[in-house]
């Protein structure tokens, strides 16, 4: 006989595509094979068309195109014999789906079947169905499924539902022709009908409301008692697994009553008592027991509030967290997770155990268990968590390192109760994986550091130590050689001891010595380089005997490839040996940063158009003045995130670097050169047109810096003359003393001859705020307001900051406030000058709206209001 001829057995094909030994073979024999069935097909050979659908779904397995024995399946389908219809069916579910146009044809034969007096066909009708049913069947054959939900064999009985759950998801609307049929089987006592009963009953609730409440109503009461009976069982071997009866069915019986619990008080009361039997009878030491609890716990905490439950569900989840099964494990961490919104006391008490699996060897489950942990930190445990996951960072693997060390400093950042703590917590993090640390992180440490001046000297003795021990860190590189650069006499001095550390013996050379090799380290990028220069410049000035090393060090940059490297060289090179007078003035320590505008702005909590007080405004295009943020200008060296000055000239540029306005008074204007270029030309850095075009500013570690490619210092000291006016109250010496003496001449500000009176802007039971106005000649549309703040209480208020946003045709600028303190009772108040710019002056009024914020009492206060009511021609 024909090996490949459509009468020989399955088998002998099988064997003959698995004997061939390359991919070309067996398509060969596939081929051969499909065409001996192709043959069969047409000559309508009945006797082995069973056979050969057989071959055709074992060929569709094997990925080969078989449409075209589809209709075989119909065929068979129709025979009247069981052996035909079995493989008929099996075909119609492998070869076809529910979108094939071809499975209408079928829809006659398969009423028929499931009409059926044989049991057996009518099962193998309830399949196919269930399988490949599509919306169009569903609603033909939808009552002689119901029907068949009453039939007299259980196994009928169970596939009806199984099909029932696929009509109704597949036709929504036919659900409510079979809650009473599935409400019935809640009462059967086989468990295979009772699982599928309770499976479609669950999925009814799901997607009829009407199913819901009638299921809640009439059918609670009734599956508890099944799930209550089912506990309390006694061995039966035909559902025993594990010691336990019938798992499956306990876990659709949990589900079920999660869905009827949610959301309805009654329904919860009514299965707390048996949920709570559950979850104390089941055995925890098999998997099938776990299993349960796992679904109890979930309906815990699913239905209504119950306290007692949600402890003992809890309970539980600690438990599994002991187990050394980590599937188990890592589902209790999800778990606890959802938990800790309802119960977080709760989920504290298993605080230990949920550390021991941050270290877990499985890394699915630390970083589940890290989650967790980041979730429980709170204000009374956040310095124990804090120190066993620094702990743990030491020994942890890299591939780990990067999301702890995330956690750790936003905790850190979130729960710090004091200053001291912050820092330690995160030059530990630094030195343990600084190269781990983003840079918005470490620029946030910088701005902490600097507003401790208690802690100066002791952050800059801890930073040397570890500078001596490690340079591989880069950001710790970067924060250690900025302290020592600023506080380097500090740490030569012992200044600032606390009673925690020990003095240690450092020279004005080793400071330099431990620069340099951070400086020609190989791991440093550019911007640590760039810092490490600008921090011996600083040594040079606070330590006159390593002027010379420092000169050394700075000439090998000179030509170094690196623009950046080259241009401080440069420059720096040109300050040590030509300007020594006005040296330490250029270096001098930077100003203290504003630590809580900061925070505000990387929080994400003030929006772009308010501008705050100690923050340098920066004009955007739409006419709104925005606070640039300080660690951008302070520490990035390649920031191209802040906008250059504006045309509006090098006065805007000194301003903008040291609180200065060079502006001319109206008199001068005609006969003296400007104070812009009277600047640009002490720092022989080109005409204002070219200042415009350059970059921002950097005052990473200078006061003033030149950042122009062509320029230098070479006349810094030929001036004798620079017009200038103290604009901002945080500058408290005029430019003459940072320049060694020159002379200074203060501009003076005529009156524009029109008197606006003064107005309460805005007034509260606590606070008072009033406007005073005035106008330079020639500028009717820029106006000056003066703010005073009053405080109306008895008591005083800290951390004061006023904020404003105006419509897009103003422009808004903020001086610095005169305190952060206000006085109580009205003692004191606090000034506050802005300039507001109106490109509609004549047209449009002044509008603003103000965020007053304070702290009284330790508590923040927030207070916002509009002001409309500006006096006319403004």
């Amino acid at each position: 006989m024909n090996p490949f001829s459509s009468g020989t057995r399955l088998r002998d094909m099988i064997r003959a595509i698995r004997a061939c030994k390359t991919a070309a073979e067996e398509r060969g024999v596939v081929r051969k094979e499909c065409a001996a069935i192709r043959s069969a097909i047409s000559e309508n050979d009945a006797d082995y068309r069973h056979r050969n659908m057989a071959k055709l779904m074992f060929i569709h397995m094997l990925g080969y195109p078989t449409h075209f024995g589809q209709m075989e399946c119909l065929k068979l389908i129709a025979s009247p014999g069981f052996p035909e219809k079995r493989i008929g069916y099996l075909g119609l579910m492998l070869l076809l789906d529910e979108r094939q146009e071809v499975l209408m044809l079928v829809t006659n034969s398969l009423k028929q079947d499931l009409n059926h007096t044989n049991q057996y066909i009518v099962g193998l009708a309830l399949c196919a169905l269930g399988n490949i049913c599509s919306a169009e069947m569903a609603r033909d054959l939808a009552p002689e499924v119901e029907r068949l939900l009453q039939f007299r064999d259980p196994n009928v009985r169970k596939k009806a539902a199984l099909c029932s759950i696929r009509i109704i998801k597949k036709v929504p609307d036919l659900a409510e022709n079979f809650i009473n049929p599935a409400a019935s089987l809640l009462k059967e006592k086989h468990h295979g009908v009772l699982i599928t009963g309770v499976q479609l009953c669950t999925d009814l609730c799901r997607i009829s409301e009407d199913a819901l409440e009638y299921f809640r109503k009439k059918c609670t009461d009734a599956v508890v008692k099944v799930l209550k009976d089912l506990v309390n069982s006694p061995y039966a071997p035909e559902y025993d697994v594990a010691g336990i009866t019938d798992p499956f069915l306990h876990i659709r019986l949990l589900r079920f009553l999660r869905v009827l619990g949610h959301g309805d008080a009654d329904a919860s009361d009514s299965m707390n008592d048996l949920l709570a039997q559950v979850a104390t009878k089941t055995e925890s030491n098999k998997n099938a027991g776990n299993a349960i609890l796992y679904e109890c716990v979930e309906t815990i905490m699913n239905i209504e509030d119950n306290s007692g439950l949600r402890v003992l569900a809890i309970n539980i989840l600690g438990r599994f967290l002991s187990n050394r099964d980590n599937n188990i494990r890592y589902v209790a961490l999800n778990m606890l997770t959802r938990a800790i919104n309802f119960d977080a006391q709760a989920v504290q008490r298993h605080r230990a155990t949920i550390l021991e699996c941050v270290k877990d060897s499985d890394a699915s489950i630390r970083k589940r268990a890290l989650e967790l942990v980041y979730l429980l930190v709170n204000e009374s445990n956040v310095k124990p968590l804090t120190k066993e996951l620094i702990d743990y960072l030491e020994i942890s693997d890299l591939d780990f390192k990067e999301d702890l060390t995330a956690k750790i400093c936003s905790i850190v950042d979130k729960f710090s109760p004091e200053k001291i703590w912050y820092i330690d917590q995160m030059l530990k993090v630094l030195c343990e994986a600084g190269n781990y640390v983003k840079d918005e992180v470490w620029h946030a440490l910088i701005v902490v550091i600097s507003n401790a001046p208690n802690l100066h000297g002791y952050t800059v003795r801890f930073l040397y130590r570890a500078l001596q021990a490690s340079t591989e860190q880069e950001t710790l590189v970067k924060v250690a050689v900025w302290c020592i650069g600023e506080y380097g006499d500090m740490l030569v001095n012992n200044v600032g001891m606390l009673d925690i550390e020990d003095p240690i013996t450092v020279t004005e050379s080793d400071a330099a010595d431990v620069i340099e090799i951070a400086i020609k380290s190989h791991n440093s990028d550019v911007t640590t380089r760039a810092m490490s220069l600008a921090a011996l410049l600083k040594l040079s000035s606070r330590f006159p005997g390593c002027s010379q090393r420092v000169k050394d060090i700075l000439v090998q940059y000179k030509g170094s490839l690196l623009l950046e490297l080259q241009q401080r060289a440069l420059e720096f090179n040109s300050i040590i040996e030509k300007h020594q007078n006005i040296r330490s003035a250029l270096v001098e320590r930077m100003p203290v940063l504003d630590e809580a505008t900061y925070s505000g702005r990387r929080a994400g909590s003030l929006p772009a158009a308010v501008s705050s007080s100690n923050v340098t405004s920066v004009n955007l295009p739409n006419g709104v003045s925005k606070p640039a943020a300080p660690l951008v200008d302070l520490l990035d060296l390649s920031s191209d995130d802040v906008p250059a000055p504006s045309s509006s000239g090098g006065g805007d540029f000194l301003h903008d670097l040291l609180g200065v306005d060079l502006a001319p008074s109206p008199s001068q204007s005609g006969t003296q050169k400007s104070g812009t270029d009277a600047l640009l030309d002490l720092l022989s850095i080109g005409s204002p047109t070219a200042m415009n075009n350059s970059s921002t500013p950097d005052i990473l570690s200078l006061n003033l810096e030149s950042k122009s490619s062509g320029g230098s210092l070479d006349r810094l000291s030929s001036i004798s003359s620079i017009p200038a006016q103290v604009s901002s109250p945080s500058v408290t010496s005029p430019i003459v003393d940072l320049l060694d003496g020159l002379s200074a001449s203060q501009p003076t500000i005529e009156a524009n001859g029109q008197q606006f009176p003064s107005m309460v802007a805005f007034e509260s039971s606590s606070l008072k705020m009033t406007f005073d106005f005035s106008k330079s000649a020639g500028s009717p549309q820029v106006t000056t307001v003066t703010a005073t703040f009053a405080n109306l209480s008895a008591n005083s208020y800290t951390d004061f900051l006023f904020q404003a946003a105006v419509p897009k045709f103003l422009q808004l600028h903020l001086d610095p406030a005169s305190s952060t303190t206000l006085p109580a009772s009205g003692n004191g108040s606090i000034i506050q000058t802005m300039r507001i710019t109106n490109s509609q002056h004549g047209k449009k009024p002044l509008a603003m709206r103000i965020r007053i914020g304070y702290k009284a009492n330790g508590k923040d206060v927030l207070e916002e209001g509009q002001i409309s009511n500006f006096p006319r021609n403004l």
